[in-house]
C-alpha cells in the first residue's frame, strides 16, 4: 500500500487470542501472526507509536475452570497472554522491529515489569510495547486491561481487532438480520448492554475520552486501513 498517511500518532491494538489461532480455534497460527506482523511493520514504518494487548483465549479462558477458584483460573489466563505476547515479540523482531514485553505480574526472566514511564520511553526509542497479564488482577478481562493501558499511555485510539467486522445490535452468527453499527456512543453501549466490550472497559474509555474502533482482523489490511482512518468497523466514542 502506497502513500499512506496515519490518522493517529499513538495507538493501542487489542488482539483477541482466538484471532491468532486462525481456523483451528486454539494455539497459534503462524500464517495469521505473519499477516498481522506485516501490517504492524508498515504501521510502525509510518512512525506510529504502537502498544499491543493480546488476550489468551486460544490457550485458556478463566471461565473454563468451572470447578476452579476464580482467582486461580484468572491467573492462568494471564499466563496465557504471556505466551501469546512472547510469540508476537519474536515474530516482530524477526522483521527487525524492536519490541518489549511488559507484564503486570512480575516475571523478570522473560519480560520487563509493566512500568508506564518505561513504556513511554520505549515509544520514544521507536519500540513496540506488548502489555501482558492483563491488569495483574483477577476478575478483570483483557478488554479492561486494554482500556486501562490505553488511558495510561494517552493513546489516540483503542483498536479492537476481532473475529467479527464490527458491532451489531445482536449476534450476527445467531441472527442473520442483525444490524451493524457504523458509530455508537458509550452511553448506549453501557445502557443497552451491547456486547462490544465489557462495561468496565467501556466506562473507563468513556470517562477518559478514548475512542474505540472495533473491526474485523480478517479483512485484508484492516489494521493499516484502521490506522489511516478508512471507513471500517464501528467507532465508539462520546459524540
Amino acid at each position: 500500500m502506497k502513500n499512506l498517511k496515519p490518522k493517529y500518532k499513538r495507538i493501542l491494538i487489542k488482539l483477541s487470542g482466538e484471532a491468532l489461532a486462525g481456523e483451528a480455534g486454539h494455539g497459534l497460527d503462524e500464517n495469521v501472526i505473519s499477516r498481522v506482523v506485516d501490517q504492524i511493520k508498515q504501521i510502525h514504518d509510518l512512525g506510529v507509536e504502537i502498544a499491543l494487548v493480546i488476550g489468551g483465549g486460544n490457550f485458556w479462558r478463566g471461565r473454563q475452570g468451572k470447578k476452579m477458584d476464580r482467582t486461580t483460573a484468572d491467573h492462568m489466563g494471564m499466563l496465557a497472554t504471556v505466551m501469546n505476547s512472547l510469540a508476537m515479540m519474536d515474530a516482530l523482531e524477526q522483521q527487525g522491529i524492536p519490541t518489549r514485553v511488559q507484564t503486570a505480574l512480575i516475571m523478570t526472566s522473560v519480560a520487563e515489569p509493566y512500568i508506564l514511564r518505561r513504556a513511554l520511553h520505549h515509544f520514544e526509542k521507536g519500540r513496540i510495547v506488548i502489555m501482558a497479564c492483563g491488569t495483574g488482577n483477577p476478575y478483570c478481562s483483557t478488554d479492561t486491561a486494554a482500556a486501562q493501558r490505553a488511558c495510561e499511555i494517552q493513546a489516540d485510539v483503542l483498536m479492537m481487532a476481532k473475529n467479527i467486522d464490527g458491532i451489531y445490535d445482536s449476534d450476527p452468527k445467531v441472527n442473520p438480520s442483525a444490524t451493524k453499527y457504523d458509530h455508537i456512543n458509550y452511553i448506549d453501549v453501557i445502557k443497552d448492554g451491547i456486547k462490544a466490550m465489557d462495561a468496565t472497559a467501556a466506562t473507563m474509555c468513556m470517562e477518559n475520552n478514548v475512542p474505540v474502533l472495533a473491526f474485523g482482523l480478517d479483512e485484508e489490511n484492516s489494521l493499516i486501513k484502521a490506522v489511516c482512518g478508512d471507513k471500517l468497523g464501528t467507532i465508539i466514542d462520546n459524540n
